[in-house]
């Protein structure tokens, strides 16, 4: 006859591989349309990518998967949509780092938390970002930027995407750097802050380059300079900041996949597959040529990355003097 804690043992291990194997609905997963959230307006790179990747997804998992962009208030709109979701996998987030990073130090509050609301994919892609300007003849260089900043403190303008963007990063970055001071204008979105530069309304857009290039490529924008260590893949005629004298205004802006916290971990494996197989195959290509580099392959969780850059930019909004809204 079974002792106690035999009979206790056979239990854990029966319970243990009930968690261990997946439940029919996770084996069949997806078996309806999957929501994917953009906390953005559409025609912006985290848009491109959310789509190119949706398409892949839908194609190799055999159910749509329907991006949604609920832009506005620096990703507090749809952000909280996915924290708030059902950990099923049917409704995802491809989301630009600040909105999990920067968003922290920007906000007295949030209304999500990037570290403990979400279950993390994959990073996607980094994108470089590029100092663009409509007025070409005005600001043919960076050392031209440095002159009309010194000469009208607080007067030239910037557009981003919104408060705490990589684009108001970059501002921030490239204030703290050279002494300068800028005027932020923050927008819902980074493609009506090109369109509002290509009008003529700010003087600048520090800008993820996937955004930027097909204005330069058609003349509408002149890059002044990349803030990398190195010149992009995808445009290696434009030259850094560092060239232009300029040092210390390194960024990149990456794009991740995330699922509400808890989603059941083979329902994570079988998205992260499918989006590493898209981003080693055609779609790389594609990536490069928009001036997106593909990340998928990175050793480093994103869990890890958003935990390091949350106290990275906090260190840069505070020497900024930026105070929390």
């Amino acid at each position: 006859m079974p002792t106690p804690r035999s009979l206790l043992s056979a239990l854990g291990a029966v319970s243990a591989l009930l968690l261990s194997t997946p439940s029919p609905a996770q084996d069949a997963y997806p078996n309806r349309p999957v929501k994917v959230i953009v906390a953005l307006p559409a025609g912006g790179s985290v848009d491109m990518v959310a789509r190119l990747v949706s398409q892949q997804l839908a194609a190799d998992l055999g159910q749509p998967f329907v991006v949604d962009n609920k832009a506005g208030a620096s990703g507090q709109i749809g952000t909280p949509l996915v924290s708030r979701a059902a950990p099923d996998g049917y409704t995802l987030m491809v989301s630009p780092a600040s909105f999990l990073t920067t968003n922290k130090s920007i906000f007295k509050t949030l209304p999500y938390n990037p570290e403990a609301d979400f279950a993390p994919v994959t990073k996607l892609v980094n994108q470089a970002m590029v100092l663009v300007v409509r007025d070409k003849a005005r600001f043919a260089s960076v050392a031209d930027v440095l002159a009309a900043a010194k000469a009208n403190p607080g007067k030239l303008t910037y557009a981003s995407s919104g408060d705490g963007s990589p684009q108001h990063l970059a501002g921030l970055m490239f204030e703290s750097r050279t002494g300068v001071r800028l005027l932020h204008i923050p927008y819902k979105g980074g493609a009506p802050a090109i369109t509002d530069l290509i009008g003529g309304v700010v003087d600048m857009v520090f800008a993820p380059l996937p955004e930027a290039l097909p204005h330069i490529k058609g003349g509408k924008l002149h890059p002044v300079g990349v803030l990398s260590d190195r010149r992009a893949v995808s445009a290696p005629e434009i030259p850094t900041l560092r060239e232009g004298g300029v040092d210390g205004v390194v960024l990149s802006a990456w794009i991740g996949l995330l699922a509400p916290a808890k989603t059941p971990r083979p329902i994570l494996e079988r998205l992260d597959k499918s989006v590493k197989a898209l981003m080693r195959g055609d779609a790389k290509a594609r990536l490069l040529e928009v001036g997106m580099e593909p990340t998928v392959d990175d050793a480093k969780p994103l869990g890890q990355v958003i935990a390091e850059e949350i106290r990275v930019h906090a260190e840069l909004v505070k020497a900024a003097g930026l105070v929390p809204q």
